[in-house]
C-alpha cells in the first residue's frame, strides 16, 4: 500500500503533466503545423485529438463518480501512443521530411507523450479494482484520483451538479466507443494502416 500523501502527490503530478503533454503541447504543434502547412503532422495531430478526447471524457466520468472512469483512463493511456505510431504512411512521410524545428519538436513530443502514457498506464493498473467494486471505488486511494477532476469542475462548472456533468461523460463514452467500433470493424478493414484516403 502506497503512502497516501505520496499517492496524492503522484496523482496531482500526473494531472499536471497531462495538461502539459496532452493538451498544451499538441495544441501548439497543431497550430504550428497549420502555419507551416505540414499536412502529415497536421493529420497525425488531428488523429491524436480524436483519440485523446477519451481523456476529457474520463475527467467527466470521474466528476460524475463513475467507477468505469478507471477503465476509460487506462484505455486512453494505451490508445494515445498507439494512434501516434500506428499509421504507416504518416510515419513514413514525417521520417522523410527534411530536418526542421517543427519535425524535431513533434518527434520529441511524440516520444515524450508515448513514454508518459505508458508510465501512466503502469501507474493505473494497480487501481483497476476501483472500476469493478463499489466498496473499492469508495476507498481513499481510489478517491484520490477524483480530486483533480473535482477541482476542475469547481473552477469551470461550479453551477452544475456532478451527476449532470457525469451524464455528459457517459454520453461521450458511448459515442467514443461507437466511433472506435466503426474504425476497428469497418474502416481498418478497408484502409488498413493508411491514414490518407
Amino acid at each position: 500500500m502506497i503512502d497516501p500523501s505520496l499517492l496524492r502527490a503522484v496523482v496531482w503530478l500526473d494531472y499536471r503533466l497531462a495538461v502539459l503533454f496532452t493538451v498544451f503541447l499538441p495544441l501548439a504543434l497543431l497550430l504550428w503545423a497549420f502555419v507551416q502547412k505540414n499536412e502529415s503532422i497536421q493529420r497525425l495531430t488531428t488523429i491524436y485529438w480524436k483519440v485523446a478526447s477519451l481523456l476529457m471524457i474520463t475527467v467527466y466520468l470521474m466528476i460524475g463518480g463513475f467507477s468505469i472512469s478507471f477503465l476509460s483512463a487506462l484505455m486512453a493511456r494505451v490508445l494515445i501512443p498507439t494512434s501516434l505510431w500506428f499509421w504507416v504512411d504518416l510515419n513514413e512521410e514525417i521520417r522523410e521530411q527534411p530536418s526542421s524545428s517543427l519535425k524535431f519538436t513533434f518527434s520529441a513530443w511524440r516520444w515524450a507523450v508515448t513514454i508518459y502514457n505508458l508510465l501512466g498506464a503502469a501507474l493505473l493498473i494497480p487501481f483497476l479494482p476501483c472500476a469493478f467494486s463499489n466498496s473499492r471505488f469508495a476507498a481513499a486511494d481510489c478517491q484520490v484520483w477524483l480530486e483533480p477532476p473535482l477541482l476542475y469542475k469547481a473552477y469551470l462548472h461550479a453551477d452544475y451538479t456532478n451527476g449532470f456533468l457525469g451524464f455528459f461523460g457517459i454520453l461521450g463514452l458511448i459515442i467514443y466507443l461507437l466511433c472506435l467500433a466503426w474504425f476497428v470493424f469497418v474502416r481498418l478493414g478497408k484502409q488498413g494502416r493508411q491514414a490518407m484516403n
